[in-house]
C-alpha cells in the first residue's frame, strides 16, 4: 500500500502493491476498517470514497499525522483481506467477495431482475453454458458493492470468480435503459437512469437505485450486500 498527499486535505490510498491479497479485497477491507475507525472517532475524514484499487480520504485535517495512524493499521487491514480471499477461494468466488468488515454497512438488498436481457446468449456463450446456467450463478453468487461510479448510485457489484470477467461491447449502445442489470469485466452493474453503455445487459428491476431526495441518494452505497434475484 502506498499513501499519495492529494492537496492540502486529502489522502490516497494506493493498493496497487503486491500485498499477496487482489486489490479488490484489499480495498474492500480498508473501506470497512475506515469507515469503522471514523464512527468510533479514531479518523477524522469527511469522505472516504473507495474505487477499483484506490481509496481517497478527503477532508483530512492533518493529512502527515493521518498517515502515520494508516501505517499502523495496515498490518490489520491486510490480516482482514487475506482472510477474506482465503474465504473467497473456498467458495470459488475470488473478486472481492467475503466477510472483510460489516461495520456501517446495512442489511442485504435483494433486487428483483427480469432476466430477459438482449445480451444474456453472448454471456452464456463466453462462459461456455447455456443461458439457465447463467441465471443460476446470477442468482447465487452473493455480490458487494465495491464503489459505485459512471454515473450517481451506479453500483460496481464483485463476487463473480475472475476467470468469468467479461468484454465490453464493442460499440457501446446508445441508450440503456434505466434499471438494466449488466456485466462487464469482473463486475456486475446496475444503470440507475437510462444512459449510453457498453456493458452486456442480462436483465431489468424496477427498483429506484438513486433518488435525489433521499438519504442517502443512493440505495446501493461500498460495501452493501447484494442479491440478485428472478422476479
Amino acid at each position: 500500500m502506498r499513501i499519495r498527499p492529494v492537496g492540502a486535505h486529502a489522502l490516497l490510498l494506493d493498493c496497487t502493491a503486491s500485498t499477496g491479497a487482489p486489490e479488490a479485497a484489499l480495498v474492500e477491507a480498508w473501506r470497512a476498517e475506515l469507515w469503522r475507525r471514523r464512527e468510533q472517532g479514531e479518523l477524522i475524514a469527511i469522505e472516504i470514497v473507495p474505487a477499483a484499487s484506490t481509496i481517497l480520504l478527503d477532508g483530512v485535517p492533518d493529512p502527515a499525522a493521518t498517515a502515520e495512524l494508516l501505517s499502523l493499521w495496515a498490518p490489520t487491514v491486510l490480516t482482514a483481506a487475506a482472510a477474506s480471499d482465503r474465504a473467497c477461494a473456498g467458495s470459488g468466488a475470488r473478486d472481492g467477495c467475503g466477510d472483510v468488515g460489516r461495520a456501517g454497512d446495512g442489511g442485504e438488498v435483494v433486487v428483483p431482475v427480469d432476466f430477459d436481457g438482449p445480451d444474456l446468449p453472448a454471456v452464456a456463450e463466453h462462459w461456455g453454458v447455456d443461458v439457465p446456467a447463467v441465471l443460476r450463478r446470477l442468482t447465487g453468487t452473493p455480490f458487494r458493492v465495491a464503489f459505485c461510479g459512471f454515473a450517481p448510485g451506479f453500483p460496481y457489484l464483485t463476487g463473480l470468480p475472475a476467470e468469468l470477467a467479461l468484454p465490453r461491447l464493442a460499440t457501446p449502445r446508445a441508450r440503456v435503459p434505466a434499471g438494466s442489470v449488466a456485466l462487464a469485466g469482473p463486475y456486475a452493474g446496475i444503470y440507475p437512469g437510462a444512459s449510453p453503455g457498453g456493458w452486456l445487459l442480462v436483465g431489468r428491476t424496477d427498483l429506484v437505485l438513486f433518488d435525489v431526495h433521499a438519504d442517502p441518494p443512493a440505495l446501493l452505497g461500498p460495501g452493501t450486500p447484494v442479491r440478485l434475484a428472478a422476479a
